[in-house]
């Protein structure tokens, strides 16, 4: 399994909802994941290793204001739906944060079904 399309290392930073609008949260999240399955692939050298998507945690780091984290999050998940289908359907929440390591907008804490 390949991710879709060309990719640029970049490195997102700020806050949602005051530095960041929520599509370029949305554009954060997807690069999280993008960020997941390369680290997926050097542990287990196959993406079709991976059968089931069980669970995400979205930190969004956000403005006191802001309230669509689950949007922002959406950049994830339909990532992972995008590749996996319904094996890439999972429980999630998105819950908001104060300041982040780095200064990101996001922060992703996935499980994952392994095959042998």
């Amino acid at each position: 399994m390949t991710p879709p399309g060309n990719f640029k290392l970049v490195n997102v930073q700020g806050v949602v909802g005051r530095d960041l609008t929520l599509d370029e949260g949305y554009n954060a999240a997807r690069l999280t994941g993008l960020s997941i399955l390369a680290s997926l692939k050097k542990e287990l050298r196959e993406l079709d290793r991976v059968t089931q998507w069980l669970r995400a945690v979205g930190y969004v780091q956000t403005a006191p204001d802001f309230h669509d984290n689950a949007k922002v999050l959406n950049g994830f998940s339909d990532l992972i739906v995008e590749l996996w289908g319904e094996n890439g359907r999972h429980a999630r929440s998105a819950p908001g944060q104060g300041p982040s390591p780095l200064n990101v907008p996001v922060i992703v804490d996935a499980i994952v079904a392994v095959a042998d």
